[in-house]
């Protein structure tokens, strides 16, 4: 449809000087939208897939990607399962783990926390928490020492430091002549750590799993066993095969499934945000069609001169769509380059612009992630670019197709 003859006087029509100025500023507001619409997109994605990813590691940080666990909830032979998870291929570490629901208390300040029971060794080869610990070591945890590591907004809450003591108290209950009475557990705070998100922050408290086994009454057994990956994108995939293979008889989780919500929110969010800024596109593209409207219409003598000399309709339809077409691909490439130069240093684009007019865009008093993030996806800017072409070169088949239909002596009438 597009030989070098439409190619060449399409290439001319956008090129040269027009009678109406009009027209001009018509093809160049619509590129530049095209171009806002595109670097917009690829901009705010990229942000989107940032905040997935800076939460998805704080996540991470505590939560495993596969856990195995009893239906009942207690796991009896711990390093049996632990070793047939590794056997996997993709199972580069495994560890056990205990976790129940308690109180903790200091003085007046009464708290309900998550308490897991770990292994100081084995840990850290599923969770990052050793290394996110602020006050303290995590090999502080002892066997028989009784010490417990909070998270910082815990420890906050219930105003108590490393080397303070808090009373632990557990759902299970002691019978005594003189009635039920709750069980109480003095511990000692030997750490603090710092994830960075609240959710774990203000009621995670780690205690050693031999100390968890006495307190919660859990002699030789275990909650579960958590596994590490060397692809964490994969656990739903392993996860299935885990549970029709080797663990058919245990309950297999991934990390997904603990956030399942927020995952699922994000996801949504990002596709309703990439239709809503594609509206910017669209406008722009539609813009096209009223440019080369105008065009065709400035054009007819020309089309009429064209089509006496034997350029068929499908010519003039191509010479038409040829220039609208470069509109499109301009703005493509222009928006392209600045989306992704944006999204590439946004770390310093952003600190300059705070610098500049004196604002905090995320307060650190009230944000946890107090920069905008930004991880640029390629597949997201090959789909943004290629939406992006194709609303363009959809915008000039009717006022191409207009043109092809022009009647020479109509055109010529009153010339």
């Amino acid at each position: 449809m597009f030989n070098p003859v439409e190619l060449f006087v399409g290439l001319r029509y956008t090129r040269a000087k027009r009678r109406n100025h009009f027209i001009s500023f018509i093809s160049l507001s619509s590129m530049l939208g095209i171009a806002l619409g595109v670097m917009a997109l690829i901009t705010v994605l990229s942000v989107m897939n940032g905040f997935e990813k800076e939460v998805r590691e704080r996540i991470l940080d505590m939560v495993s990607h596969l856990t195995v666990s009893d239906f009942e909830g207690k796991l009896k032979d711990w390093p049996k399962v632990a070793r047939t998870a590794k056997n996997h291929p993709n199972i580069i570490a495994a560890a056990p783990y205990i976790e129940a629901q308690g109180m903790l208390i200091n003085g007046s300040s009464v708290n309900g926390s998550l308490i897991r029971g770990v292994l100081p060794e084995h840990e850290p080869t599923v969770s990052n928490v050793a290394a996110k610990m602020k006050h303290g070591k995590f090999t502080d945890l002892k066997a028989g020492k009784f010490g417990v590591i909070l998270g910082q907004d815990l420890a906050r809450i219930l105003n108590v430091h490393v080397g303070d003591k808090v009373t632990m108290v557990t759902p299970s209950a002691n019978v005594t002549p003189a009635g039920v009475a709750p069980r109480l557990k003095r511990f000692t705070v030997v750490g603090i750590f710092y994830i960075g998100m609240y959710e774990y922050d203000s009621t995670m408290a780690l205690i050693h799993l031999n100390d968890a086994q006495r307190v919660f009454r859990m002699k030789g057994v275990v909650t579960g066993v958590r596994a590490k990956l060397n692809d964490l994108f994969a656990a739903p995939l392993i996860r299935e095969e885990l549970q029709d293979k080797t663990m058919s008889d245990y309950w297999v989780r991934d990390w997904s499934s603990y956030h399942a919500n927020w995952f699922r929110a994000v996801k949504i969010e990002k596709r309703m945000i990439f239709l809503l800024l594609l509206l910017i596109v669209a406008v722009a593209a539609f813009n096209i069609v009223s440019t080369l409207v105008m065009v065709v219409t400035d054009k007819q003598s020309d089309i009429a001169i064209l089509r006496t000399l034997g350029a068929a309709p499908r010519s003039i339809m191509a010479i038409f769509m040829v220039q609208g077409a470069i509109i499109g691909v301009i703005g493509t490439i222009i928006g392209t380059i600045a989306g992704v130069s944006l999204s590439l240093n946004l770390d310093t684009v952003v600190p300059f612009i705070e610098r500049l007019f004196g604002i905090h865009i995320l307060d650190p008093a009230v944000y946890y992630i107090s920069v905008l993030p930004s991880d640029l996806h390629w597949n997201d800017v090959w789909m943004i670019c290629s939406v992006s072409l194709v609303l363009g070169l959809v915008a000039t088949i009717y006022p191409a197709w207009q043109a092809s239909r022009t009647q020479p002596a109509e055109a010529l009438r009153y010339e």
